[in-house]
């Protein structure tokens, strides 16, 4: 058995975003089924159908697993590992009216709490300490992880670029959660999922998103991040 089939159908809430669709594509290019979940099924829909028949960009790389598009409950009803790629700010809504279907399953945080202002990005504080422990707090029967911070969607969602540079920083409680987002990462050329603690210290790992958005305006570039010597 392939480690892709081993991961089993990935869904992606918040799948019409930049992130959420960039991840999307990767993983369904690394012969993933994915599954985009949306408020509207009919967007959902539409995104995926872009990524498996881009209307213009002949150079997109063809997919060896599928995309779908549903609604966000069918998303997380059906997905083996659901990923959280919405905004901060309606994060908790969603996953309040999907606790009971979410029990039992992983799921993972990528939500990144920021605030722009004229100085630029900052974070913010979260009551719980970070986003992906709100969604443990609000996901008692779910193995929250937390992961996939730091890579750039404009890369992700670029078909030209082959392989996205970047080290992923995974953090949870479970091992064999941590385990698995960090075999998820290292299905996309050029990502490599590396463990980087429990759940309580994810709010220090989404933080420095502020500082590579500050990098990447002023060197105009999409910069990643690299653990040496693992």
């Amino acid at each position: 058995m392939t480690a892709t089939r081993e991961l089993g159908t990935v869904g992606v809430l918040g799948g019409t975003g930049p992130q959420g669709r960039g991840l999307a594509r990767r993983w369904a290019a690394a012969g993933l089924d994915v599954v985009l979940g949306s408020r509207e099924e009919s967007r959902a829909s539409d995104v995926a159908a872009t990524l498996v028949d881009p209307p213009d960009d002949t150079t997109a790389a063809s997919l060896r697993g599928s995309v779908r598009g549903a609604s966000n409950e069918e998303c997380a009803a059906t997905a083996d590992i659901v990923v959280v790629a919405v905004p901060y700010e309606g994060m908790a809504d969603l996953l309040e009216g999907l606790a009971d279907t979410l029990a039992g399953s992983l799921v993972v945080s990528c939500v990144n709490p920021l605030g722009f202002d004229a100085r630029g990005a900052h974070a913010l504080d979260v009551p719980e300490g970070s986003a992906a422990q709100q969604a443990a707090s609000l996901l008692q029967e779910s193995a929250v992880v937390a992961a996939f911070h730091h890579v750039s969607a404009v890369l992700l969602d670029d078909p030209t670029v082959g392989a996205v540079d970047c080290d992923v920083l995974v953090l949870g409680d479970d091992r064999h959660a941590t385990d698995t987002v960090q075999a998820l990462a290292d299905t996309v050329p050029g990502m490599r999922g590396v463990y980087a603690g429990r759940l309580r210290n994810a709010g220090q790992v989404a933080a420095p998103t502020a500082n590579l958005i500050s990098v990447n305006r002023r060197s105009r570039a999409h910069a990643g991040n690299r653990v040496t010597d693992v």
